[in-house]
């Protein structure tokens, strides 16, 4: 390593070694970590600067990091100069200027408010070259040092390594994110969302992201992000008309090769000047795409909502200004109010907020988890020395969900209103860090109710309504009288029992009903008494997140003489197909009498304990909802060897 250049400032909270490289070194990052030098900007280049003159040029290009995900969310930044501006300060002072001293600050919207995040200006480098991002110029220098200061952010470089690009999205705007997946939409949904992109294409950052294995000629990548820097009508020879996407692959090399790709056969369907205009405008790493090769090549697009002035996010749906901006934190804690999804009954417990709607408005209403990341957002990060240096957001995200009922403030009844269909609410649990709701809502109250789709799931939220209208938003607290369902309404106690058993090989996990073995399963007794008849059965594995089964389970009326033949008797009730969630649950209707529950993995000999709760209550009204839970989010990674 060049010894240091004197004078300038040397960040003591991120240093220049590898502990700010790798935390637990379990990417393809740490074998190359130890041959990585710090350079500052001057040592790399003969004339540095921070952004070209030509904004094309200052596209990122992805290096070793797999950060492609935070790389195209850059792409929001070149958008709006005031945006940029909000994110890295213009006032700085460069290597042109005579009071440089090598440190730079950046902005990031983190958890309800922008924190900054100040780093010196030494970059990892292999062989005098920048080894992480760097732009199509590779003289400008402004994003590489923003990637140092997100990587700083979440406690090393390595913490980068795969992520959503609309979490970075949010991240650099302080606003909203739509995420559109077109693997299995309609036709009609298809050109709605293509009508919109084409509306949007000068104001909104877009990017297009494969998430699966793809067989085929263009076979862009797995679990890569890309940039769509244009959208653009064409005309053929015979006079027919095309939609071609101008995509920015990170790696900044073509690796496209479908029918449009720079040497593609399709061309000669064109006229000379109009091929030549398409090709004209393509750089290193970018190429076009016919829609019907777009729709085939990539899973979905991640579209972020444009930032008109500082904090004032623009609807893409109408249009309208939402100027209206009031948000407040909130928290699951087990045995107060961590009350879980609509399927649980406990789920009156869980946080509650009102909304006074004063006119007639559009609104967004966003429940955001709190990031899971080493630093956090404290108020002055470039004061903290919290560098906890874990790769924490590869940690799974709880799944959450969120409702909102119109209501009659002084004639509340929670139990009652619950029960009733809401105005606007989630159709399913998501992992996502961020969801909103968009919703145009009357004058008056309503209630908001986040949870998570289990229950006893702790976690830290910030609930944030932006709209085009005046609003107030506060938290029902315990102190605030809240009027409780009386027993002519809700009547009867809920008892719960819970019972444990254990899967195990060869013995106790038999699978499901489709196979021989099934009889091997624990069956577990139980009672439905005669002033009941609502039961509610859960199926909870004690196991993580990650390494979860598929779950399900049978209720079977227990005949008299205890001759119970699983495979041959049909079950009165089920909780089917096979779920791989940490928690499962089914409510039924069972006459008084005596029932076996048979809890089982989809396959055979999986073996995990797990405990079964048995809830019973007399009448009782059930909720109108069977929650779903949405699909594990699947990140963006891949990376390109620098050769």
């Amino acid at each position: 390593m060049p010894p240091p250049v004197a004078g300038l400032y040397v960040d003591p909270e991120f240093p220049a070694c590898v502990s700010s490289l790798v935390g637990r070194g379990n990417t393809p990052l740490s074998p190359l970590s130890d041959r990585i030098t710090w350079l500052r900007p001057q040592e790399i280049s003969p004339s540095p600067h921070l952004f070209p003159e030509n904004s094309r040029d200052a596209l990122g290009k992805q290096g070793i990091l797999g950060d492609c995900w935070f790389i195209c969310a850059c792409s929001a930044l070149l958008k709006s100069q005031p945006l940029l501006h909000q994110v890295f300060p213009a006032d700085q002072h460069t290597w042109e200027h005579q009071g440089y001293t090598g440190r730079f600050t950046c902005r990031f919207w983190r958890f309800g408010r922008w924190v900054e995040v100040t780093i010196d200006d030494r970059l990892p480098c292999l062989g005098h070259k920048l080894c992480f991002s760097h732009c199509q110029d590779q003289e400008a220098f402004w994003l590489p040092l923003l990637e140092k200061a997100y990587a700083k952010l979440h406690g090393c470089y390595e913490a980068l390594w795969a992520g959503q690009v609309a979490d970075a999205l949010v991240d650099l705007t302080g606003g909203m994110v739509e995420r559109w997946s077109f693997e299995f939409a309609e036709e009609s949904f298809r050109e709605q969302m293509l009508s919109k992109m084409l509306d949007l294409k000068e104001r909104c950052a877009m990017s297009c992201s494969v998430l699966r294995s793809i067989e085929g000629s263009g076979d862009p990548g797995q679990f890569h992000a890309f940039t769509i820097t244009d959208i653009q009508h064409g005309k053929m020879k015979s006079g027919q008309s095309l939609l071609l996407f101008r995509v920015h692959n990170p790696w900044g090399r073509n690796c496209w090769e479908g029918s449009w790709q720079k040497s593609g056969t399709k061309w000669a369907l064109m006229d000379h000047t109009e091929s030549s205009r398409f090709l004209s405008q393509i750089q290193d790493g970018e190429f076009w795409v016919e829609k019907e090769e777009f729709f085939q090549e990539f899973n979905e697009v991640t579209l972020s909502f444009p930032v008109i002035e500082k904090d004032h996010i623009q609807s893409i749906w109408t249009g309208s200004l939402l100027s209206h901006t009031q948000q407040i934190y909130g928290s699951w804690v087990i045995g107060q109010n961590a009350g879980g999804s609509r399927n649980n009954t406990s789920f009156s417990d869980n946080p509650k907020f009102w909304l006074r709607v004063r006119e007639p408005s559009e609104m967004y209403v966003t429940l955001m988890q709190r990031p899971k990341v080493g630093l956090g957002a404290p108020d002055n990060i470039h004061n903290s020395r919290k560098l906890q240096h874990e790769i924490s957001n590869n940690v799974t995200p709880i799944a959450v969900g969120l409702h909102i009922w119109k209501v009659e403030k002084r004639r509340l009844n929670i139990q009652k209103i619950i029960q009733t269909p809401p105005v606007a609410g989630t159709s399913s649990h998501s992992y996502d860090r961020q969801l909103h709701l968009r919703c145009e809502l009357l004058p008056g109250y309503h209630l908001i109710i986040p949870s998570t789709f289990l229950r006893d799931t702790e976690g830290d939220f910030l609930l944030r309504v932006l709209t085009n209208g005046p609003i107030s938003l506060s938290e029902i607290t315990s102190n605030k009288p809240v009027e409780r369902a009386s027993e002519d309404v809700i009547p009867g106690i809920w008892e719960t029992l819970e019972l444990k058993g254990q899967w195990k090989k060869n013995n106790s996990a038999g699978g499901s009903r489709n196979f021989p073995s099934y009889h091997l399963n624990p069956a577990i007794p139980f009672c439905v008494p005669t002033n009941s008849q609502l039961v509610k059965v859960t199926l909870r594995q004690h196991n993580q997140q990650t390494l979860c089964h598929a779950i399900g389970f049978h209720v079977y009326l227990a005949p008299a003489d205890g001759s119970l033949c699983l495979l041959s008797q049909e079950p009165c009730a089920s909780c089917i197909p096979h779920s791989y969630s940490l928690e499962v649950s089914k409510t039924c209707i069972l006459a008084s009498g005596q029932y076996i529950v048979v809890p089982s993995t989809y396959l055979p000999d999986q073996e995990c304990k797990f405990s079964i709760f048995i809830s019973t209550k007399t009448e009782r009204k059930p909720i109108k909802s069977e929650e779903t839970l949405g699909k594990i989010l699947k990140e963006v990674s891949v990376i390109s060897l620098m050769k």
